[in-house]
């Protein structure tokens, strides 16, 4: 008599659930890091190969402005013409857009230059049409030769112009501030709109860094003691870079300077309520630019800086200082850093 096979008890599957179905969650994949020695040229080749014309044209007006060309060889990383070039100090000034001249610094590179008699910084410049060299990162070793009476600097020549606006990039001299950044980058985007750029904000997005820096270097510009810290990092959560021609993004970020600059008078109104009312911490305006931040309660949350800066605006005209107490102060940390420099 036949028998009738049984499943074993736990051959039976289990209804799937919600948990099983879901697929299993992606693991993040790491960048692969380049192979050492894998990128760039080999040192033994940085001399060679032809050189070309516009080099060549450079060489030789170089030459002609009364320097002297040292060597014409390939960047190790991109394999980009460079000339090494002893240039006549009368003819370098740095691009105008560059931060102002720290005194201080200057004088201390000075003296260490004169202590140890030897210039070993070349710095990084490129020729302009009337025989005038820009550096866009070598303002206090220019400055500090000139004050030792030198006559000529070392450099490294490129034939791209292009270099001049990536000046926060290069710049490795002293670290800059919100302040010193902001102004820089106002000044690089007023020099591309009056040289007739009609590329997009957002295409200059390595030259100018943050997009918040271009607000605050309007407030700057109008207001050289405003508080650009305390709003730094409100603005660097909200701001983005414009999809519009330069003199169009200029005149929008103005717009927004001058509600900035609003929020920054009553901001300081209120500051001085709350010291009036025996309040005498630092930090008073950073205190008050927190409690009006909107993104604070709002964690992953976007918002436009024009939507930010209205809600600000308006809790800043309905903010009642009666209602704020000592220890919500006291657990202030500060300015930033960069604010502090």
């Amino acid at each position: 008599m036949a028998t009738t096979k049984r499943a074993a008890p736990h051959s039976k599957k289990a209804p799937a659930t919600a948990d099983a179905a879901a697929p299993p969650a992606k693991r993040t994949r790491r960048k692969k890091a380049p192979a050492e020695g894998s990128r760039g040229l080999p040192a033994g080749v940085l001399l060679a190969g032809p050189v070309p014309p516009e080099v060549e044209s450079l060489a030789h007006a170089i030459q002609e402005d009364g320097g002297s060309v040292l060597a014409i060889y390939r960047d190790p990383l991109g394999a980009h013409p460079t000339l090494l070039a002893g240039l006549p100090l009368d003819r370098v000034e740095p691009t105008p857009f560059q931060r102002d001249l720290s005194e201080a610094h200057a004088q201390k590179l000075a003296t260490v230059l004169d202590k140890i008699g030897i210039f070993l910084d070349p710095i990084i410049a490129f020729r302009r049409p009337d025989g005038r060299y820009w550096t866009p990162n070598g303002r206090h070793r220019l400055e500090a030769m000139k004050r030792l009476g030198g006559r000529a600097l070392v450099a490294l020549v490129v034939p791209d112009e292009r270099v001049a606006y990536q000046i926060l990039a290069l710049n490795t001299e002293k670290a800059h501030n919100v302040r010193e950044r902001a102004i820089e980058v106002i000044r690089m985007a007023r020099s591309l709109a009056d040289a007739g750029s009609d590329r997009a904000e957002k295409d200059f997005s390595f030259e100018f860094e943050e997009p918040a820096l271009l607000t605050l270097g309007l407030c700057y510009e109008a207001r050289p003691r405003f508080s650009g810290g305390s709003y730094h990092g409100v603005l660097r959560a909200s701001d983005a870079f414009l999809d519009l021609p330069l003199p169009e993004a200029l005149a929008r970020r103005e717009a927004q300077a001058e509600r900035l600059l609003e929020l920054d008078d009553r901001v300081t109104e209120i500051a001085a309520e709350l010291k009036a009312r025996g309040f005498e911490s630092p930090f008073l305006k950073p205190f008050v630019v927190a409690r009006l931040n909107p993104l604070r309660f709002r964690k992953g949350a976007a918002m436009a800086v024009d939507d930010v800066l209205d809600r600000m605006l308006d809790a800043a005209h309905a903010f009642d200082v009666g209602r704020v107490r000592p220890e919500q102060i006291a657990r202030t940390g500060g300015p930033p850093m960069e604010e502090a420099a």
